[in-house]
């Protein structure tokens, strides 16, 4: 008995798979293209939404009143916005789980976006706890939390 083998003119699955990584790669371009270009559709939300983020980190949230150093007369250090800091207010009575530190949360939050927006909306952290006091336990709007991570990851991470 013998056995004939037939060739198929047919692409090989690598090139297949190829071709479809490059057009997901040149869709991606194209969408981070348009997201930069000003005036473009995407580049009005995104700058929507890293003013929207904003006006909650500063104007209802006020987070720099933790996440930012004081200087020697106890203002804010505008220089180092949001970097982290040395609590500066105490509990009444004594804790022993109180931070003494709040972390950096410009440029690069201490966590995933989902994770931080995880956080903004339920009020619990990455290991399923809440935080610990003086943190709020925020409870916002999906898209009030995403606004909020757009405008901390738009601020300048100082060096650290």
């Amino acid at each position: 008995m013998t056995v004939k083998l037939v060739s198929i003119n047919r692409p090989s699955i690598n090139s297949t798979v190829a071709a479809l990584l490059f057009a997901v790669a040149i869709s991606c371009i194209s969408f981070a293209q348009e997201a930069q270009r000003p005036g473009s559709k995407m580049a009005n939300q995104s700058a929507a939404s890293v003013a929207r983020g904003k006006y909650i980190v500063e104007g209802i949230a006020v987070c720099s009143q933790c996440h930012t150093p004081r200087d020697s007369n106890g203002n804010l250090d505008r220089s180092h916005w949001l970097e982290g800091a040395a609590l500066w207010l105490n509990p009444a009575q004594p804790a022993g789980n109180w931070p003494l530190q709040a972390p950096r949360i410009a440029g690069n939050p201490p966590g995933t976006d989902a994770e931080m927006v995880s956080l903004l909306t339920t009020g619990i952290w990455r290991d399923g706890k809440t935080l610990r006091p003086p943190m709020p336990q925020f409870r916002m709007t999906e898209p009030d939390a995403e606004a909020v991570v757009a405008y901390l990851k738009s601020l300048e991470p100082g060096p650290h």
